[in-house]
């Protein structure tokens, strides 16, 4: 029997679909050390202020927040170190030639497992201004409404 493939949810960047239009996700494997990958499944990482850039043609995250593994003393590596994101060559190619056009930036979504191997969510977005900010803000309240009101008729 083979074993079941589920996911876990470790960090969830909620901001980023309030500042930025995501039109593309891709889904990246991370390159860790051992104390990080103990630290994640103690559900330990942040991703709030991270951001996505790719230098001599290898794609980075940076300021991912991994707190240091209670028991890992000397091997335990800087919290926020630049980690090396494992994409597909013709991958890495699409998101630096979309990356270039005015307005693209790439960042990242959410940290899961899958199985037991990390992977990171990353998303193609180009940034909201105020109006698309507060009519995101409008429907969204819309809707909440709406649910609110189809709660009550069937009660």
């Amino acid at each position: 029997m083979a074993k079941e493939k589920g996911t876990r949810l470790i960090a969830n960047n909620k901001k980023v679909y309030h500042d930025y239009f995501i039109d593309e996700t891709y889904e990246a494997g991370i390159e860790l050390a051992g104390t990080e990958v103990k630290s994640l499944r103690a559900g330990n990482c942040s991703i709030k202020e991270a951001y996505i850039s790719v230098d001599n043609g290898q794609v980075y995250v940076n300021k991912m927040h991994i707190n240091p593994y209670e028991k890992g003393n000397i091997f335990n590596k800087d919290p926020l170190r630049k980690r090396k994101l494992l994409l597909h060559r013709s991958e890495i190619n699409k998101l630096i030639g979309k990356t270039k056009e005015k307005g693209y930036t790439i960042v990242p979504l959410k940290v899961y497992f899958s199985g037991s191997l990390v992977k990171v969510e990353i998303g193609l977005a180009r940034g909201k201004k105020l109006y698309d900010k507060r009519e995101a803000l409008a429907k969204h309240d819309q809707k909440r409404e709406a649910e609110r009101d189809f709660k009550v008729k069937l009660r």
